[in-house]
């Protein structure tokens, strides 16, 4: 780390060699407009992908709080199997799933033979394209970074005090309120344990979009890899890298002030 931030400070003085001069011209080339876009479309699809993560796995931490111990057993089991499988593969398998003859769009393509053969007047099918597309970056950060916002959650949750959601319900909350009075406040610090940590690794994230990505739709990730690899530029790659580390440092911060503030309920 000590290493590429030296780099971060560098510039280029050959095919291979990096002069530490302490500029900070690095820096301020991430600042250009094209860098900009990348960085606004890295962390709004990342917020996107927490967003959605956390109205999917709330209710799954929630089933798996209140299941029984043998059911609770088999849910943890399903929410930890996806590790099990190498990430390279699951990727792959999701462009099986969502590619142009895939399995949705041959499904898809199934029920509009069968609604033709009733003599409905539908148009020629074509198929979504659900691939290489900001759409299928999303649902691949979603697939990939769930079990990330439920692990957390669920640990949150099975640690609070069921009498008080008991005492909830039996003085006339309903089930949203009480879950938006009692059960989120008391959550809250498992909650933004659950945001940060689906959140960094989705605003890090290279392989998903790069494989399920258009050539606009590229993130923060990637332009480092290209930085390293392709334009050979160590020093700028290096200093998006730490912007990188910064912005997870602030989200890092949110964390400990929402860790520090939540876990109670107010009394009215």
């Amino acid at each position: 780390m000590a290493m590429v931030w030296a780099y971060s400070v560098g510039e280029n003085v050959g095919p291979v060699d990096v002069a530490i001069i302490g500029t900070f011209a690095n820096y301020a080339k991430a600042f250009s407009p094209e860098v900009i876009k990348v960085m606004w479309d890295s962390i709004w699809l990342s917020l996107l992908t927490t967003l959605i993560c956390l109205v999917l796995g709330f209710p799954v931490a929630l089933a798996m709080t209140f299941a029984d111990q043998k059911q609770k057993t088999w849910l943890l089991l399903l929410i930890m199997l996806p590790f099990w499988t190498n990430l390279l593969i699951r990727t792959y398998a999701l462009i099986a799933v969502m590619r142009t003859s895939g399995v949705i769009n041959t499904c898809l393509a199934g029920v509009h033979t069968l609604l033709v053969h009733t003599g409905l007047p539908l148009a020629p099918f074509e198929p979504l394209p659900l691939l290489y597309n900001k759409f299928a970056v999303v649902v691949g950060l979603v697939y990939v970074h769930l079990p990330f916002m439920v692990l957390p959650l669920y640990a949150a949750l099975d640690r609070l005090d069921k009498s008080l959601i008991e005492a909830s319900l039996d003085l006339g909350a309903s089930h949203i309120e009480t879950i938006r009075r009692i059960i989120a406040p008391l959550a809250a610090p498992g909650i933004a344990a659950g945001l940060v940590i689906t959140f960094i690794p989705a605003l890090g994230a290279y392989l998903t979009p790069d494989l399920l990505g258009g050539p606009d739709d590229l993130m923060i990730a990637s332009l480092i890899e290209r930085q390293f690899k392709r334009a050979n530029d160590w020093p700028f790659g290096a200093a998006l890298s730490f912007i990188l580390m910064y912005i997870t440092l602030l989200f890092f911060a949110i964390r400990a002030f929402m860790g520090r503030t939540g876990g109670k309920v107010g009394v009215h």
